[in-house]
Formats: structure tokens, sequence, C-alpha cells
């Protein structure tokens, strides 16, 4: 278990700095980070559960979903008291490891189906060769990164879901969680 919770949090900055800099800017610039309006940071982690509940409806197969919460984290280079962006973090263990066989390839067509651009698809440079997806939604201004732990026991699909940069109401503070 320790050594799950290390992994993620080694790989949770390298997530961050991958999923805010892909193609969901509204400009040319890596550096920005889309808008994503205004809103309490309560109000933003709700729209963030959301797109987690859409994910995990488009994965299509029985199994569970871990039980975490998305959190609130700083915008770039913006003003930390002015600006902030949600990441939710969550795994899918399906009921039967055979299940998840072909599943990223589905997820990659029905992401598409359904308003997200695949930036990125194919293994990357673990040991493993973990098959990973990119995908960003410009409606919804976010981004999601999918890992699937094919040796993993069990194997199960890793998310890692995070927003544009959204601005707390005037007269608000950015709650932390």
């Amino acid at each position: 278990m320790k050594t799950k919770l290390g992994a993620i949090a080694l790989t949770l900055p390298i997530a961050l700095a991958t999923l805010t800099g892909c193609s969901m800017t509204d400009s040319k610039s890596s550096d920005d980070i889309p808008s994503s309006g205004v809103s309490t940071s309560r109000d933003a982690a709700k729209d963030a559960q959301e797109v987690s509940s859409e994910l995990y409806n488009l994965i299509g197969i029985k199994g569970k979903a871990s039980d975490t919460g998305p959190g609130v984290k700083e915008c770039g280079q913006k003003d930390p008291d002015k600006y902030f962006q949600i990441f939710h973090s969550w795994s899918f263990t399906p009921a039967s490891s055979e299940d998840l066989e072909g599943s990223m390839e589905r997820l990659k067509g029905d992401l598409a189906k359904n308003g997200w651009e695949i930036v990125n698809y194919g293994p990357d440079n673990s040991r493993n060769k973990n098959l990973g997806l990119t995908a960003d939604n410009d409606t919804k201004k976010f981004s999601v990164d999918i890992s699937y732990r094919a040796k993993d026991n069990p194997p199960n699909l890793n998310f890692f879901v995070v927003s544009g940069c959204y601005q707390v109401p005037d007269g608000q503070e950015i709650e932390q969680f």
C-alpha cells in the first residue's frame, strides 16, 4: 500500500505538468491554462466529480471505483488567492481482470464520440509499458489521463482528471481540500 501511495505521489506532479500543458489551452502558449470561468472550489469540485462519473460510465464494465475526492491546486503562475485548479485522481478495479482486455481501445473511441480530443495514446516509458491515454474536453475545460495497469495485482485503470483555471468569485476565498 505504501508503495502504491508513493508511486501516486511521485506521478501526481508529472501528470499535472503533462495535463496542464496539453492542447486544452485557448492560445498557443503551453504556459497558458484555459479559463474554466468563475466558481467556488466546492462547486468546481462537483464539476470534477461529474466528469469522473461520466468517465466511469464510459468504462462499461462491472467493477469498483476508489472512493477519493477532488483536490485543489494552484493555477500555474496566477495569483493563488484568486485562481485555482481542481484535480480528481481515482482508480477502477474490474469485477474480473479479463474484463479490462480492450477497455482502453473502447475508451479511446467512446471519449472521442463524447467530445473529448485524444492527444496521446500508447505505452508509457515505465518498465511495465502501461498503456496510457490523455484526452482534453475543451467544452468542459477538463483533461483526463488514464493508465491501464495490466501487471498490477489486480489489474486496474487509473484516472487523473484536472480542470482548467477557475477564478474564485469576488469576496470569496479558495477553500483547500
